[in-house]
């Protein structure tokens, strides 16, 4: 059994919500870990600008503070994004950062893209596991001495919900890992937005993509081992991924990715159970909560951390008029909110084979702080 370390948002004078996180990851055995000059990845989502769901990053400041303290080398990192947004690369992806508050000034620590300017740094790390044999994971992440995990807990709307595993499977994955976690298909070619840049062509390890007579990119299914580059340096969302995974299949790949990121490493993991809105920060925009403000919960196992999240978010009433039918379903206490928003997914099924292949455990005691 896993412990599981938990606040309320209740404050008083001299003791408010930063304070709060503070006392909780030191109760959480957080100085267990030697920082002393070490390379620390502070793994967050910094959110697509015009989502406001997102951490705040005054939490992620606190946190850089005291391991600052304690002579780590921190710093905030996510990986870009599969699809063309406003993190797709490096620079869009700093400049949203900056823009949503996760800047050296306001943090006090260096913001690093984990898969570098056009997202194909990344380090393929064996796992060997039913699904993935290797996981294309972010150098920055995968090199860092320490992990450390900042997670907006939330719906998604592929996933059920997204927690620690989610953040530290998917979000530390480099776009070709990424493209693994969504798809067992090979990418294909939008000609109609193709402009025959030969990007693609240049940077295909397989020479599996060529010019037609057209001067359109075509990808030969032959030759093509889905490792997605093509999909990574695309600018014109010509070269797409196929979004075939089920819930369940993309669950158990992330959870294959977390054994990868953690591999060995000293790690710990934050969520944050407040504003938890019904799909994922990648969305620049935010709908209303699906729930009231919980708390924050801390945790040497994200397995564990997870499942009381999730257990906590179940045991809450709704708040009215919000995307739940509240009248379909009545008062909703001691309800899966995430299966009813999102009725396709499991995400039950993800935390039972992170369990199964060693990352955490399902069974946890939950102390209040």
């Amino acid at each position: 059994m896993s412990t599981v370390y938990f606040t309320d948002m209740r404050t008083k004078p001299g003791r408010n919500l930063l304070d709060k996180l503070e006392i909780l990851v030191k109760r959480a055995g957080i100085e267990q870990i030697d920082f002393k000059d070490k390379f620390t990845a502070i793994k967050i989502h910094f959110g697509e600008p015009g989502n406001l769901a997102y951490i705040r990053a005054n939490y992620a400041g606190k946190l850089v503070k005291y391991l600052l303290a304690k002579q780590a080398k921190p710093f905030l990192t996510d990986s870009n994004t599969l699809y063309l947004g406003k993190r797709s690369n490096a620079i869009d992806h700093i400049e949203s950062a900056f823009e949503n508050g996760f800047n050296p000034i306001a943090v006090a620590c260096p913001v690093i893209i984990a898969d570098g300017l056009k997202a194909i740094d990344c380090r393929e790390i064996p796992v060997n596991l039913k699904y993935c044999k290797t996981a294309k994971i972010g150098s920055a992440i995968a090199d860092a001495d320490v992990v450390i995990s900042m997670n907006h807990f939330k719906g998604h709307e592929q996933t059920g919900f997204g927690g620690a595993l989610k953040n530290l499977g998917m979000g530390s994955a480099s776009r070709s890992g990424k493209l693994e976690l969504h798809s067992s298909s090979q990418p294909i070619v939008d000609a109609s937005v193709c402009t025959s840049c030969g990007q693609c062509v240049k940077y295909c390890a397989s020479d599996a993509i060529h010019l037609n007579v057209d001067k359109k990119a075509e990808i030969s299914s032959d030759k093509c081992v889905g490792c997605g580059q093509c999909v990574a340096v695309c600018q014109f969302e010509a070269a797409q991924p196929v979004w075939d995974n089920s819930s369940d299949i993309m669950n158990f790949k992330i959870a294959e990715y977390v054994a990868a990121v953690l591999n060995d490493k000293p790690h710990f993991h934050i969520n944050f159970v407040m504003d938890v809105s019904p799909n994922c920060d990648c969305w620049n925009c935010n709908d209303a909560a699906i729930v009231p403000n919980i708390g924050i919960a801390a945790s040497f196992d994200p397995v564990a951390l997870d499942k009381a999240c999730a257990d906590m978010v179940t045991q809450a009433g709704a708040i009215p008029h919000t995307v739940l039918n509240v009248r379909q379903y009545g008062e909703l206490q001691d309800t899966d909110k995430f299966t009813i928003i999102h009725p396709n997914t499991n995400w039950l099924a993800g935390l039972k084979y992170a369990e199964a292949i060693g990352v955490g455990k399902l069974e946890y005691e939950l102390v209040k702080v």
